[in-house]
């Protein structure tokens, strides 16, 4: 089939939280002794930590920066011993190995490959969790390729990131569009030459004014889908 008018050749797809509902991690964090709301602040530093060894020009996986991150955090307790703290943590990463989609990514990724479109994902997380994340809920033959940046000079938003992504899948950056909810990533994939959706699932529209604007926003990736497939884009 044919690419629809107006519409990238490959959709490159963020994982965490994008596809990811990381929510259910709210009563793993109750489980451990910390408040639910611990659970996004957990998940900022983590990524704030990557971006930081990436602009040192270092590297570390997610999982062993999302569990020093946690370990710390209990650690600041001061309450645990070091057998319950690591208990905890790994309550908290097996929990997170287990996660679900968020109920518009199947029809949205489905509404993708039925319009002809390649549709990859690339993650700051390992490949695996995400090809696991994908098998759980039926999508794994419909992603052509599962892409981390553990095989990346850096983590997103890193220019190097994306180039990675259009590498392996033998395409400019014009002809790529990064879908995500997190408007760094956004940012990064438009400095990096890539067009851009934003899956803005809070509806307000609070897109941060000194960030590149995405080309589409839509409130679920099944209409950001929808949107892409008809719309005219620059």
């Amino acid at each position: 089939m044919d690419n629809p008018t107006g519409a990238p050749r490959v959709v490159v797809l963020d994982v965490n939280e994008t596809l990811s509902d990381l929510s259910p991690l709210d009563d793993a964090f109750t489980e451990i002794g910390l408040a639910a709301h611990e659970r996004q602040a957990w998940f900022a530093g983590v990524l704030r930590d990557g971006f930081g060894l990436g602009l040192a020009g270092a590297s570390a996986p997610f999982a062993e920066i999302a569990s020093g991150a946690l370990r710390a955090r209990l650690q600041e307790r001061g309450a645990a011993s070091e057998d319950e703290v690591e208990a905890a943590v790994a309550t908290v990463m097996g929990r997170f190995s287990e996660l679900g989609l968020h109920r518009d990514v199947a029809p949205g990724i489905r509404a993708l490959r039925a319009a002809g479109l390649r549709v990859v994902t690339l993650s700051n997380g390992a490949a695996g969790v995400a090809e696991a994340l994908l098998a759980r809920g039926g999508l794994r033959d419909h992603v052509d390729l599962v892409l981390s940046v553990e095989d990346a000079p850096a983590w997103k938003p890193a220019a190097s990131a994306y180039q990675h992504a259009l590498d392996e899948c033998g395409v400019e950056a014009h002809e790529a569009m990064l879908v995500a909810v997190h408007p760094w990533d956004i940012d990064g994939a438009a400095r990096a030459g890539l067009r851009t959706g934003w899956v803005d699932r809070s509806g307000r529209g609070a897109y941060p004014s000194y960030l590149r604007a995405p080309e589409l926003t839509a409130p679920s990736l099944a209409e950001l889908a929808g949107d892409l497939l008809t719309a005219e884009l620059k």
